[in-house]
Formats: C-alpha cells, sequence, structure tokens
C-alpha cells in the first residue's frame, strides 16, 4: 500500500508537504510547480488515502445514510439518483437503508448516528408512521432531513408541491369534461396523499364544484389496496367518472380492477395518476401520469443536510420544491382542445372534421381504426414520419365521451 512517506520520496518533499498539498490545506505557501509535481506523484503512485484515519482526524465519515420504506419501490428511484448525485459532488457516498429495523426509534437506526457511522440521514418514512411520533424517535435531530413531510418541529424536512400535483390532475379531467371527479389517497397517516388531496379539491372549488366523501378512499398506494378502493369506487351509485390517484402504483393496481369489473378506460373511466415510472407506460391503456421532481428533491436535500454539518443545532427550516413544478409524463398535453384531428371524440353522430394542433415537440397520430372524416370526403394519406415520433395508444385519461389520447414525445426523450 502507497503512503504519504512513498509520495514524499517520489515528489522530492516532505510528508508534510504532501499530506497539506493532497488535503487541499489553503494556508500552505509553495510553488505551482511544486504542488504539480507533488499531485503527479500520487496519481502515478496510485496513492488512496487511508478513509479510516481521516475519519478519526476530522470526526466524519464521509457517508450519508438513505432511508426509505421499501427499496423495491420503483417511485424511489430519481430520488435515490438524486441522492447519490448530490452527495458524489460532495465527496460523499450514500448507504441506502430499507428494513423495519431501520426505522426511526429502532436500535439499527439510532446506532447510524450515535455511533458515527453517518455523517447524517436522509429519512423518507413509512406513510403510516405518524410524522409527529417520528420526530420525536429521532435520537440526533440535527443531523436529520426528513423528505416528504413537514414541516415538522425541531426536524429540517423537505417536500415536493403535492398540491400542485394534485390540483394538475384535477384540471386537466375538469378540462375534459368531468364534473363527478373522485380520489385515491394513501392511508391516514399519509402527509403526501393529504397535500394531494387538498390540491384536487381546490381545484374542484374553483370550478363551483366538491370533492364527495363518497368518492374518496384511504386505504393506501399499494396495488392490492388500489384494487380494492376502486371497487369501492365503481360500486357506489352514481360512481365517479374520473379518478385522481394518489399514486402511480396504486393507478396501476386501479386499471387492473376497473378491467376486472368490465368498466373500460377511457370509454367510461379515466385515471389520471400522480408520479411515474416506467411501467405505466407499459399499461392497456397506457396510464396517464403526473411527473413529479424526485432527482431534485433528492439533491435538495442532500445540501440542506450539509449545510448543517457539524453542528450541535440547526436552524429548523421547511422546503418545498416547486421549481421545476409537477409536469404531466404522459397522455394529452394540457390546452389540446378535444376532438381535434389528432383526438377525434367518438359520438353518437358523425364526426365533424376538425382543425390540426400540433402537439409540442413531438406529433400526436390517430389509431387508424378510428374514423376522422365526415362520410364522402376522401381521406388524405398519412405523412410519413419515423416510429419513435408517437406512440399510437389510448392513454387512461380521457372525457366522458370515449376519446383517443395519444403520447407526445419530446426530440430529448427520442
Amino acid at each position: 500500500m502507497v503512503t504519504l512517506r512513498d509520495v514524499a520520496a517520489h515528489a522530492g518533499v516532505s510528508v508534510s508537504v504532501v499530506s497539506r498539498v493532497l488535503n487541499s490545506d489553503p494556508t500552505i505557501r509553495i510553488r505551482p510547480e511544486t504542488r504539480e509535481r507533488v499531485v503527479e506523484s500520487a496519481r502515478l503512485l496510485r496513492y488512496a488515502p487511508n478513509s479510516a484515519g481521516r475519519s478519526l482526524r476530522r470526526a466524519r465519515t464521509h457517508l450519508l445514510a438513505l432511508v426509505v420504506p421499501d427499496v423495491t419501490n420503483a417511485t424511489f428511484t430519481d430520488l435515490v439518483n438524486g441522492v447519490e448525485t448530490r452527495a458524489l459532488d460532495h465527496h460523499y457516498s450514500v448507504l441506502l437503508a430499507s428494513s423495519p429495523r431501520m426505522q426511526p426509534g429502532s436500535d439499527g437506526f439510532n446506532r447510524l448516528l450515535s455511533e458515527r457511522l453517518v455523517d447524517g440521514v436522509l429519512l423518507q418514512k413509512d406513510d403510516s408512521a405518524p410524522t409527529e411520533l417520528v420526530s420525536r424517535a429521532l435520537s440526533h435531530p440535527e443531523r436529520t432531513v426528513m423528505i416528504n413531510s413537514g414541516p415538522v418541529e425541531g426536524v429540517r424536512s423537505i417536500a415536493i408541491d403535492d398540491v400542485a400535483a394534485g390540483a394538475l390532475a384535477a384540471h386537466h379531467l375538469l378540462e375534459l369534461g368531468h364534473t363527478s371527479i373522485g380520489y385515491v389517497g394513501g392511508v391516514p397517516a399519509s402527509d403526501t396523499s393529504a397535500r394531494r388531496q387538498q390540491g384536487v379539491e381546490n381545484a374542484l372549488t374553483e370550478a363551483a364544484l366538491t370533492l364527495s366523501r363518497e368518492h374518496v378512499t384511504s386505504l393506501g398506494y399499494t396495488y392490492r389496496s388500489a384494487r380494492d378502493a376502486v371497487r369501492i369506487l365503481l360500486s357506489r351509485d352514481p360512481r365517479p367518472t374520473a379518478l385522481v390517484v394518489g399514486n402511480v402504483n396504486a393507478g396501476i393496481g386501479a386499471l387492473t380492477e376497473a378491467a376486472q369489473m368490465g368498466i373500460a378506460v377511457p370509454r367510461e373511466l379515466s385515471v389520471v395518476a400522480i408520479h411515474d415510472i416506467w411501467p405505466a407506460i407499459t399499461c392497456a391503456p397506457a396510464l396517464t401520469t403526473i411527473r413529479l421532481p424526485m432527482e431534485t428533491l433528492g439533491s435538495t436535500a442532500v445540501d440542506m443536510l450539509l449545510d448543517g454539518a457539524g453542528a450541535e443545532h440547526v436552524e429548523t427550516v421547511s422546503r418545498v420544491v416547486d421549481d421545476p413544478a409537477p409536469s404531466w409524463c404522459c397522455g394529452s398535453p394540457p390546452g389540446l382542445p378535444l376532438g381535434s384531428e389528432y383526438s377525434p371524440a367518438f359520438a353518437s353522430h358523425a364526426p365533424r372534421r376538425r382543425a390540426r394542433h400540433p402537439g409540442a415537440g413531438g406529433r400526436l397520430l390517430t389509431p387508424p381504426a378510428v374514423d376522422a372524416h365526415p362520410p364522402g370526403r376522401p381521406r388524405a394519406p398519412p405523412p410519413a414520419r419515423p416510429w419513435s415520433a408517437a406512440r399510437r395508444a389510448p392513454m387512461s385519461a380521457a372525457s366522458p365521451t370515449p376519446q383517443w389520447h395519444g403520447v407526445v414525445v419530446p426530440p430529448s426523450s427520442r
């Protein structure tokens, strides 16, 4: 193993100079060529610092822990990417933990900070755990940032603008003509579900409508719980014509249960799910989703955690990531008029010719089985376009009148 002494001998300087150069000591005064010679010697000899010794000297491990409820949940993928990328920018590594034995209050969780195994913890609590109880169970709140929670007394927290996400989903359904909208929510203790439901209610209030208590469930975000919730909602009389689902995993369950009940989506029911994961596009029909800035959430959480690194007391801050705002991932883009040539409405009367409304950054294709031309008018041959320009598929969010929706594929994703 190459030591500082080896590097010093190779560069022709003292061990002290090598140590101060490689540790970027701002007070050292040496010639630039000497500094370059030390750095080049370390590179040629493949010198690697002793992390254990450095941690003892600085009382830092340069490790962060990210604790999530379920590491197999695809909704956390972008969050993990954001945390890891920003941590590496600060020369930190990330430990990923997901287990009932690693939840706040457990011996495993408390050891992380009490025994200085990591410098800080980013905590995404389980939805079923009340936020107040979790915050009181933290042994070192000054070295913890709670994700997708807040505001929390005595703990720094950061969340996504869930209210805006819920409102965006509801506004889209209102624009499609729905007036009876239901909400498939998380468990009662879920912070995110409560905020997303508030966004739905705000949008309905603006439209002089209300979210009926009979059209709201709080069984959870899982695939199975969503199936149970949708069966309950679609058995009501009258039943909602559209659903906002608080989580994409639950949205997939909603589509499955609607199909099992013989309710055609989007012909008889529109579904919009909050969050986005790649399996959503593989559903039949493809699930209309709202993308949340999870990667930005993760990177900003790391910045918050490291801002207070080493301090015994930190100011309690609660932040909301609103830039970028929640946005459409799949489905008809907001503002595209219904019944346009790209999304012709099925109706009992003869369809009328519509004006063209090209989507931004891509093309929307009309499924070939749909006759969007009035009788007697010859059909113009479709222009040649690459398969990657669009995907022909009915989406899960549609107007009460049966409706086809294409998917806009931005140039950056081709």
